[in-house]
């Protein structure tokens, strides 16, 4: 069985399969990781007994096991259906682009591997300041107070300005990722696939913009 598993996911198929449920999964995941970085507005009580309940949750590491291997799988699929289109695009799909012929090709999708690589640098860094970095607990309590975290973060111009750039990027990469995860689930329609884009724009700009404005805001607010 494994062996099986194993070679239907390899397929082309399988591995534009994988590429679009793991690309969902990541969606999905940075909404609510937008919805949740938006409540440090909400004030630190309500942002550490938030932070608190969900780092506390037994359902917690299992959730991030899975997450990093979604990332992880995500990654690698990404990169090995790079490298085969490389290897099978003939040079004369080359110069008919650089001709003037007819290209789908977006700034988007010409730097999905640039920018999915800068990412995984960023989110180790990320998950190393707030998962493993600074511990601050809550006066006369056990709570971390990961509201003071963030402020310490995002009070460095320096950290600021690699956030913006990281989730703007994010927001560049979700532009031409979100249509494309559902295409390869086999949502590929005249009509659907237009409509598909034009909401991979608006989510792309909600999550990209929204997240570079909250360590904006922390700056200049607190």
């Amino acid at each position: 069985m494994p062996s099986r598993f194993r070679r239907v996911f390899s397929s082309s198929v399988g591995t534009k399969l994988l590429m679009g449920l793991t690309g969902v999964a990541l969606f999905v995941y940075m909404l609510l990781h937008l919805a949740g970085n938006a409540l440090i507005f909400a004030g630190p009580e309500f942002f550490n007994e938030y932070s608190h309940k969900l780092i506390s949750n037994p359902l917690i590491i299992p959730i991030e096991i899975g997450l990093l291997a979604v990332f992880l799988i995500h990654i690698y699929k990404a990169v090995t259906i790079w490298l085969a289109n490389k290897a099978a695009r003939p040079v004369s799909y080359h110069k008919k682009e650089l001709a003037g012929g007819t290209s789908r090709k977006s700034v988007a999708s010409s730097t999905m591997i640039a920018s999915g690589l800068f990412l995984l640098v960023f989110v180790i860094i990320h998950v190393k300041q707030f998962k493993f970095g600074s511990w601050y607990l809550v006066s006369d309590s056990t709570v971390r107070d990961l509201y003071r975290t963030e402020l310490e973060v995002f009070q460095n111009p320096f950290w600021v300005i690699v956030y913006v750039v990281a989730t703007l990027l994010v927001g560049l990469h979700l532009r031409h990722g979100i249509a494309s995860a559902f295409q390869s689930l086999g949502l590929d329609h005249p009509v659907y696939t237009r409509r598909l884009t034009a909401a991979g724009i608006v989510f792309a700009l909600l999550i990209g913009v929204g997240l570079a404005v909250i360590p904006v805001l922390v700056y200049f607010r607190f």
